[in-house]
């Protein structure tokens, strides 16, 4: 489930929390690591539970106006087209998903509050009001309104936020991340009528990656800040930001440590990295010192590439 680029923003998480703490537990660190891989993917469950809890609330509603004294004609012969959607009768269908969303808490019963705002904002959307005026019915349908939903009632949702946040530190900035992967996994889940729970890791490779770029990290932390020192003057290096150090160690770490990644990889992805967890110039910053260090490094044999296309910066 987890990209490349995805484990190394949790492993620079960990990294500067660490060092920050004064913490130099590779156990305890790794541990930390695991269990911030494992919630992106609780995360994951979570938010398919979501229109679970969607068609909740939109029952009712359905009820409350079948209640009413004097219902109007619409509450009266209510539209169910939402509440009986295909797509949520899959997800409802699936007791191994059910339980296995139980058996880890990942329910909506505690913020009903929200789920409700959520339903009647959706409600408003034009989009929401074509799909149920259609009379017409489908699978297709069905999925692409919830295609709708999750590109655009999610990602910057406030309220949304506030709860992931409350519910787990180490759900801070992956909800773009899964909500991506619900909608590439939305044509599977549909075709087979079941929801496939992705592994916490594409394969063992990345799992051993994560670890080792953590570990090391720690491991080779002083003995890289020194080796940057000695790349900038004393005034850069008092200036220099708690962020981009940590992403420069994490980047010579990865060069050195991992023979078969293109040293361009490396310097990209950090870079890229250190443009929403850091100041606005340390991507110039991180940009040429990474690529100034490992081009010294591999000319002097400290970093090892084994294939072709594996060097160049340009």
């Amino acid at each position: 489930m987890l990209s490349r680029r995805l484990i190394r923003v949790k492993v620079f998480k960990i990294l500067f929390g660490r060092i920050i703490a004064g913490s130099d537990s590779l156990i305890g660190a790794e541990n930390e690591l695991i269990a911030s891989c494992e919630k992106t993917l609780d995360l994951y469950c979570m938010m398919l539970q979501l229109p679970l809890a969607l068609k909740k609330a939109a029952e009712e509603r359905i009820e409350i106006g079948l209640k009413k004294f004097h219902p109007t004609p619409e509450e009266a012969n209510p539209n169910r087209k939402f509440v009986e959607n295909g797509f949520v009768s899959i997800l409802e269908n699936d007791v191994k998903f059910l339980k296995l969303c139980e058996s880890r808490g990942l329910l909506w019963r505690e913020y009903e509050t929200f789920v409700k705002r959520l339903y009647a904002a959706i409600s408003s959307r034009e989009y929401f009001k074509e799909y149920m005026a259609n009379e017409q019915r489908s699978l297709k349908e069905d999925c692409a309104l919830w295609r709708n939903i999750f590109e655009q009632e999610l990602e910057d949702n406030e309220a949304l936020e506030d709860i992931l946040e409350e519910t787990s530190l180490f759900w801070m900035d992956d909800l773009g991340y899964v909500l991506n992967m619900i909608l590439k996994n939305m044509g599977a889940i549909s075709k087979s009528g079941t929801v496939a729970v992705p592994d916490v890791f594409q394969n063992e490779d990345d799992k051993a990656y994560a670890k080792k770029l953590l570990t090391q990290s720690l491991v080779k932390y002083d003995e890289y800040t020194k080796l940057i020192s000695e790349h900038v003057s004393n005034w850069d290096m008092e200036r220099l930001v708690a962020t981009d150090l940590a992403l420069i160690v994490m980047g010579i770490t990865e060069a050195v440590t991992f023979e078969t990644i293109p040293l361009k990889v490396t310097i990209n992805e950090f870079v890229d990295i250190s443009k929403y967890y850091s100041t606005a110039n340390s991507r110039i910053f991180v940009n040429g010192l990474l690529d100034k260090m490992l081009q010294k490094m591999y000319r002097e044999g400290t970093i090892v590439k084994s294939g072709r296309g594996l060097v160049g910066s340009e």
